[in-house]
């Protein structure tokens, strides 16, 4: 067997077992899904829907938030908007919101209103009598709870408190100094907060205390929480670093052990396959 072979096949197993370098995202993780138990009675409402969600696939390939209202009747319109987290790409906030109207379509099929939210991105349309904007305006001071989501619980429990509450303090604070997103490494925990894009700075800021609140009530003191509210959403988790002394192991960290080892394992048998044909390949060349 000449070097040359030996190469291209040494090569050709080092590709098969070598890992992707872009990651797999997981912005297309259904998190929740609210439906209106009411249902469209007529064509020309589904028709409607249809040409919002063309809208708002069409405006998610240049942003990462947009609202718009399609009119239905004199009397009646759809509202729809879209919204995708900041420190996703464009080209990612594209294919996340790509997939919301099928998905929204077999959720909640023909329901008057319809919220589905991904992991990277959400939908949100309602159905609105056009003569009544003042109704709809004074619900924008309500901070609603659609979802909560609580992780493990902590074994240090004070220790891991007091250091939640110095991140809820930060956090607070630099929402309160953004453009209504927010990202930050606090110690041991990643916290992230954002808003709905077309929310004033005072009524994120009191979003995100009102989902701060909600964390503390509703979860406690957990490893990791995501909670969102009508016009915003917080998340939070533990980076592991061994901080709280008796949690049991993060499942991550267990699966890349588990990767290792396998890959270890794969490589193994690998040269081991590569050494038993190339001495086969000699004793040809010899014969």
């Amino acid at each position: 067997m000449d070097v040359s072979h030996s190469t291209i096949l040494i090569s050709f197993t080092f590709l098969l077992f070598l890992p992707s370098s872009k990651p797999v995202s997981d912005y297309s993780t259904l998190v929740y899904k609210t439906c209106a138990s009411q249902t469209f009675n007529d064509q020309l409402l589904s028709q409607t829907l249809n040409s919002l969600f063309q809208q708002l696939i069409a405006q998610s390939s240049q942003h990462k938030f947009f609202k718009t209202t399609e009119a239905v009747s004199d009397d009646t319109a759809i509202s729809g908007l879209f919204q995708c987290r900041d420190d996703i790409s464009k080209e990612d906030c594209f294919s996340c919101v790509n997939l919301l109207p099928q998905m929204s379509n077999t959720l909640c099929s023909e329901s008057i209103s319809a919220r589905v939210q991904l992991d990277g991105c959400y939908i949100h349309y309602e159905t609105e009598e056009l003569p009544e904007p003042e109704t709809k305006s004074e619900s924008k001071s309500r901070n609603l709870i659609i979802h909560n989501e609580c992780g493990e619980p902590v074994v240090d429990y004070i220790k891991f408190k007091e250091l939640m509450d110095e991140a809820f303090v930060n956090l607070e604070s630099g929402i309160l100094n953004s453009n209504g997103y927010y990202a930050m490494n606090y110690k041991s925990v990643k916290l992230m907060a954002q808003c709905e894009g077309d929310s004033d700075i005072c009524d994120c800021s009191n979003c995100v205390s009102d989902a701060v609140q909600v964390a503390k009530e509703e979860c406690g003191t957990p490893l990791s929480a995501r909670i969102y509210l009508d016009k915003c959403f917080i998340s939070y988790y533990n980076i592991p670093r061994n901080f709280v002394p008796g949690a049991r192991r993060n499942n991550n960290t267990e699966k890349l052990a588990a990767i290792i080892v396998g890959g270890a394992a794969t490589l193994f048998l690998g040269f081991a396959f590569l050494s038993l044909l190339n001495s086969r390949f000699r004793k040809d060349d010899y014969e």
